[in-house]
């Protein structure tokens, strides 16, 4: 399935799949999708006539961006939610600049970016240390085990 989709460069024809290709496209279940999809996770998608689910790449690259940030960044859904919503905002100033005269309400929005992505920082930062201190308990406790084993070996 695909649909012509209009853009500046023209027309491009955009490959429309159902529900099971993007959920084996990400690792996910068919229900989790639509659980992400309902609570805002993703957009929701266009429906057939017959009220089928039909997802773009883009569906697919966002949830591959949140799979990502939950799995490194151990992100729960609210801070994947905060993060998306921060994501999506950039975005759209990014697409359309806010008219002359609104620096006022760009200003408090840039500031309010800013503050989030500064939590976002010392979250990841805090996530990062606590790796770097199970990483040196795990190195500890290889250490120890490789001792004993040559004293094993030895004996």
């Amino acid at each position: 399935m695909a649909r012509v989709q209009k853009n500046n460069g023209g027309d491009r024809l955009e490959r429309l799949m159902k529900i099971e290709e993007v959920a084996r496209a990400c690792g996910l279940t068919k229900r989790t999708v639509r659980y992400y999809e309902e609570i805002g996770l993703i957009p929701p998608p266009e429906r057939s006539e017959g009220g089928i689910r039909l997802y773009t790449q883009a569906h697919i690259d966002r949830l591959n961006k949140m799979l990502n940030a939950r799995e490194v960044l151990g992100f729960s859904l609210q801070e994947l939610q905060q993060h998306l919503a921060m994501r999506d905002e950039l975005e759209a100033y990014r697409k359309s600049p806010p008219p002359p005269g609104a620096e006022a309400e760009v200003r408090t929005k840039l500031t309010e970016v800013d503050r989030l992505i500064a939590e976002h920082l010392a979250l990841t930062e805090r996530k990062m240390e606590g790796i770097r201190e199970l990483q040196a308990e795990l190195r500890g406790i290889r250490e120890r085990i490789r001792k004993r084993l040559v004293q094993l070996e030895d004996a």
